[in-house]
């Protein structure tokens, strides 16, 4: 699986392409799933921009401010590809229902 940050002007982008796998592991529908809410969470908080790609084989987010930021959720992406959720949970938490 290919995994990177990449600078684009003052903001980053965190990609991951699982099609390098070749014939290996594939994701699964619940890494997917998962990895597809996070990545709508931040979309939703304005963390991302909104032409994000939410899988299952290629995943890029736009508009990272920051790159430890980005280093931080390319991390998580690369656990969570690799069937490690508890990055993903720690970097993108699950969103709180206060009523």
């Amino acid at each position: 699986m290919f995994v990177a940050i990449e600078a684009e002007g003052r903001y980053w982008t965190v990609k991951a392409d699982t099609l390098t796998t070749g014939s290996g592991p594939r994701v699964t529908d619940a890494a997917n799933d998962a990895i597809r809410t996070a990545i709508l969470r931040l979309v939703d908080a304005r963390e991302v921009d909104f032409g994000a790609y939410t899988g299952p084989v290629y995943f890029m987010m736009h508009g990272v401010r920051d790159e430890e930021r980005a280093r931080e959720l390319a991390a998580a992406l690369h656990a969570a590809l690799h069937e490690d959720l508890d990055p993903l949970s720690r970097a993108v938490p699950p969103a709180s229902s206060s009523g």
